[in-house]
């Protein structure tokens, strides 16, 4: 993404549209391909959806949190750590990637 400044709605929009892009980008790929890291060090198909998943998790909860609390009070999480105690990583892509849809109301 083009280092720029986005509005609220803009945001919002590429937030909402990311579970349909996903599945769009990933719907002709068969299943293994899901699971393959494209160089060392990369991440897989999967390994992103399943940091999109522990991000949603950790920081959806503080976003709420700070539109609806005064002086909120945050727990820092790590998305890295937090997904140590999920089994998103093993999920299937296309029931991960449902639980995601979900899981973004906007």
């Amino acid at each position: 993404m083009p280092n720029k400044t986005l509005s609220r709605e803009q945001v919002l929009a590429l937030l909402s549209q990311t579970p349909q892009r996903i599945a769009a980008l990933t719907a002709s790929l068969e299943p293994a391909q899901l699971y393959v890291t494209p160089n060392p060090g990369e991440w897989s198909l999967n390994e992103v959806l399943a940091h999109l998943r522990a991000c949603a998790d950790v920081w959806g909860n503080c976003m709420v949190t700070i539109l609806t609390q005064d002086r909120p009070t945050l727990r820092a999480v790590n998305p890295r750590t937090w997904i140590e105690s999920t089994d998103y990583l093993e999920q299937e892509f296309q029931l991960s990637l449902q639980a995601f849809t979900t899981q973004r109301p906007i």
